[in-house]
């Protein structure tokens, strides 16, 4: 079995297939890897896909009083790149993935050349955040079955729904709070709007983002930020925070077509 050990009675659980152009998949707030499985059954067959279960989430393991913030996260993902001895990655990344994704392409841009972001949530508001993170301090799993419902749309299947939350409950509370607060309390968190945007500005690789229909404000907050010429946005109607389940064979369409247009691709 695949895991990168830390030397601390702790190890990363993460799948390496196929061969090609690396990409790596940064799996959400309380989810795992298998987020991925429609887009890395369609990319392994060009490309080398390596999928982790961030540290404390799915098969890796969750030790008592770490640190779950995305430089946490980050640091535990270039342990991976560096031991497998990857240049050049392509980052995937959905909600927490992204923040992980943008924290990796800021500041280790000569291991990262592309980013597929999928409904980032970096650029929320320290007003709106705070009932949130008290509420997720109080109580880890009502807070995040409630939070993981909202994140549903017209066309998410009762059974999509039903696996989001068992994964939820199946995730320690000390992680479901840790990685919440992690993303959007404190100084480490770069979910933040006021953290963020001075952050992002360093993440100077083609990037491309897409936003579900609830995503539209942060989206807008997207195209506030610095892009270059291959970088694009987009917002899908109709579609909830798991877009890329929602729509998976879109998904893997758009986001291979767009790789296909970078240079040296």
């Amino acid at each position: 079995m695949p895991r990168l050990d830390s030397g601390e009675d702790e190890s990363i659980f993460y799948t390496d297939e196929g061969d090609g152009a690396a990409v790596i998949a940064l799996h959400g707030w309380s989810c795992d890897g298998g987020d991925w499985n429609w887009l890395a059954a369609d990319l392994v067959a060009d490309h080398r896909v390596i999928v982790p279960d961030l540290r404390g989430h799915g098969a890796s393991t969750h030790r008592h009083g770490r640190q779950y913030t995305p430089r946490a996260f980050a640091a535990d993902t270039l342990r991976l790149i560096e031991s497998l001895g990857l240049r050049d990655v392509i980052i995937v990344g959905h909600s927490l993935g992204t923040i992980v994704a943008s924290v990796l392409a800021a500041d280790h841009p000569g291991l990262v050349s592309a980013l597929v972001l999928v409904d980032p949530q970096y650029g929320h508001d320290d007003a709106t955040l705070r009932p949130s993170i008290e509420a997720v301090r109080a109580d880890p799993y009502g807070f995040a079955a409630a939070a993981f419902g909202s994140f549903c749309s017209e066309v998410t299947p009762a059974w999509l729904r039903t696996w989001h939350l068992r994964r939820v409950l199946s995730t320690p509370a000390e992680v479901v709070a840790g990685t919440f607060t992690g993303l959007y309390d404190g100084d480490e968190g770069l979910g933040r709007r006021a953290l963020s945007q001075g952050y992002l500005k360093r993440r100077n690789v083609p990037t491309l983002a897409i936003y579900s229909a609830a995503g539209a404000g942060l989206a807008a907050y997207e195209e506030s930020l610095p892009h270059g010429r291959h970088d694009e946005i987009a917002v899908w109607e109709g579609h909830g925070h798991f877009l890329h389940q929602e729509a998976p064979d879109r998904f893997a369409a758009v986001a291979r077509a767009w790789l296909g247009r970078l240079p040296g691709r």
